[in-house]
């Protein structure tokens, strides 16, 4: 399954620069609002050590890491849900992603434009979510009749149009629906997902972009922090991830340790992505390609198979299955087979973030 992030947030906050570090891009960053119109879409290879120790192992040449699609949605300013700044044409482009990673201006620097002129980080925010809740709030408003209307017509949708105007009355309190565990763990809201795509149900992680100080300083960080909990809160300086992508990977390192920090900005925003989405990654491997594959946790060997190829999940017989670990220790598949560290597992088996999985399946024609 795909992975697409939507970085959104108010002019000047560093979007485009981040993107730019993410991508290993080279986009306009301007110092003025809408430099981005269309939005910059960049896909990005997810670091994946166990790939390259796999194709050591089996001799092989041809590596495919599983991919994130990065969307960089022009600058939203208050109003957006309206029209302003081009402001629906930029929210119809988060539709289509599966998270939200908004990008939070928490550095100082008088040669970069504010649109309020002075940063406020906790003000920044509530304009970006006023405005994704309007949006919902309009999407839901002209779906609400309907639904009532069908709903008495047929009881068995009263739970979907009950549901629905819970939505509502959450979003006329301008609350987020992300916010509120009732409406986004609800065994309805990915069918809400599905019919509406509602923005501020999408998971969410807030990226305050700031000062390269500020890394190394958690009492700020946790100030910062608790504008969004229980959100996620991560921090980056951009302008300090836009100087490691021309550095050798052993250097920005330890640039970045310099700093206290430990994973660069796109590993902390995959990483993230894959928490909320409740994503993990399974791994194939032979002498001609080595792969990660995203399914979601939970999910079955036959629906893992059906990432492959859908013929796979159809035909499912069953999974050869060896923990990634056990096979680097045993030196080859032969000797983990040996050690009886692989296994054979049928339809009902949940799959694990480190199984090497060969899939054995049948299509009758």
């Amino acid at each position: 399954m795909s992975l697409s992030i939507a970085i959104v947030g108010l002019p000047n906050v560093g979007k485009s620069t981040l993107f730019n570090a993410l991508t290993n891009n080279n986009i306009l960053a301007a110092n003025y609002p809408f430099a981005t119109i269309e939005p910059n879409t960049g896909i990005v290879p997810i670091p994946d050590f166990r790939l390259d120790k796999l194709a050591e192992l089996y001799n092989c040449n041809k590596v495919v890491p599983a991919t994130v699609t990065f969307v960089d949605v022009a600058g939203l300013v208050k109003g957006a849900s309206q029209g302003e700044g081009l402001g629906n044409q930029f929210l119809s482009h988060i539709r289509s992603c599966n998270a939200v990673c908004q990008v939070v201006r928490a550095f100082s620097d008088s040669n970069v434009l504010h649109v309020d002129d002075t940063p406020d980080p906790l003000k920044d925010i509530d304009v970006i979510n006023t405005e994704l809740v309007l949006a919902d709030l309009q999407t839901v408003e002209k779906r609400l009749p309907r639904m009532a209307k069908e709903s008495r017509a047929n009881p068995k949708l009263k739970p979907e149009a009950d549901f629905l105007q819970l939505v509502k009355e959450t979003l006329d309190k301008d609350t987020p629906l992300h916010a509120v565990p009732e409406i986004a763990e609800h065994k309805l809201s990915d069918w809400l997902r599905q019919e509406l795509q509602l923005l501020t149900l999408k998971p969410i992680m807030y990226l305050f972009n700031v000062d390269d100080d500020v890394l190394a300083d958690q009492s700020k960080k946790d100030e910062l922090a608790q504008l969004v909990a229980p959100a996620r809160a991560l921090f980056v300086s951009a302008k300090l991830e836009n100087e490691l992508r021309e550095l050798p990977s052993e250097d920005s390192a330890e640039l970045l340790e310099s700093y206290g920090v430990t994973e660069s900005g796109l590993v902390q925003v995959i990483h993230n992505a894959y928490d909320i989405l409740g994503l993990q990654s399974y791994l194939t491997a032979g002498e001609k390609e080595v792969r990660a594959w995203t399914v979601r946790r939970g999910a079955t060997a036959p629906q893992a198979a059906g990432v492959i190829h859908g013929d796979f999940e159809k035909g499912f017989i069953a999974a050869s299955v060896v923990d990634y670990n056990d096979l680097i220790a045993a030196g080859s598949e032969t000797a983990a087979k040996a050690a009886g560290k692989m296994r054979t597992e049928g339809k009902d088996y949940i799959m694990q973030p480190d199984d090497v999985v060969e899939f054995r399946f049948n299509v009758s024609k």
